[in-house]
């Protein structure tokens, strides 16, 4: 069975569940998205040597940001990391550029959805693949079988349904002169809620259900499985890592369905509903 690494949203999580896990996904300040820990600091990257560590710079990068992205690639040297997540191809042109000890991962969340785009990526010695959620497990299973890079698969948690630059809630509150200091607000529609985050770089909008994947955790061969923290209270997301870490064959319906109770928002996402499109003919 593959690897279990989460999405951690503070230093308490990391400290409560280090024993459980065999690594973490964490980001950068103003560098990453859709991760819900940002560092300034890395310096408690030293305390988890022991750990499968990826770093996220999965942003769309500025002329700017040029520089400061070859500079934290060079500082991530000094520190022992498994490999760094990117989404603008910026990324891959300066870390070719230089003399780096860990990995890449390709992370486009909507766009990694086929075998042909990961090995065309891996031609250029990018070793690992974050697999888009908008697939089936037939298509992991697909890509598993016929691409070259080491897969990680979101299986567990809130999913990000899209980013933008724009400011969405920050605009929203100034133009209606509104106050709010939360750091995650709500999008209702069609009885369903989004969370939101607007920070730094833009704006996070995360899907209304809770994606519980346990069941594909048993047939898929890929490294990692992802288990994302995100808008889960750590009592419940400590329990849901352990069920993932003991569930078998036998007792997998089981552990599904008490994963199930533990939240009203559950459900498999695309795991097992194809995406088909259909082109509609217009008469003239």
């Amino acid at each position: 069975m593959s690897k279990i690494i989460t999405i951690p949203s503070s230093i308490e999580e990391i400290e409560k569940t280090k024993h459980l896990v065999d690594g973490f996904i964490i980001g950068i300040k103003d560098m990453s998205v859709n991760t819900n820990m940002l560092l300034e600091d890395l310096s408690i990257l030293d305390s988890l040597r022991d750990k499968d560590i990826f770093i996220s710079i999965n942003k769309n990068m500025h002329n700017g940001d040029l520089p400061i992205v070859e500079k934290l690639l060079n500082e991530l040297n000094n520190y022992d990391i498994k490999g760094v997540m990117y989404y603008d191809v910026a990324v891959l042109s300066i870390y070719k550029k230089l003399d780096l000890n860990y990995d890449l991962v390709w992370a486009q969340e909507h766009a990694s959805t086929n075998y042909n785009t990961i090995n065309y990526w891996n031609s250029f010695d990018v070793k690992y693949t974050y697999i888009s959620n908008d697939i089936t497990e037939e298509d992991v299973v697909t890509i598993s079988k016929n691409c070259k890079a080491k897969l990680m698969v979101n299986l567990f948690g809130y999913l990000p349904m899209f980013v933008s630059k724009r400011h969405i809630v920050k605009n929203y509150l100034e133009y209606f002169d509104l106050k709010d200091e939360s750091s995650v607000n709500y999008i209702e529609k069609e009885d369903k809620i989004y969370p939101i985050i607007d920070n730094n770089i833009g704006t996070s909008v995360f899907s209304s259900n809770i994606l519980n994947g346990i069941k594909s955790y048993l047939n898929l061969d890929i490294e990692y499985t992802v288990l994302n923290s995100f808008g889960i209270e750590l009592d419940k997301f400590i329990e849901v890592i352990n069920l993932f870490k003991s569930v078998n064959k036998d007792n997998v319906l089981e552990y599904e369905e008490k994963i199930n109770n533990m939240f009203s928002n559950v459900d498999r996402g695309f795991l097992d509903k194809k995406t088909i499109y259909r082109v509609k003919k217009y008469d003239k």
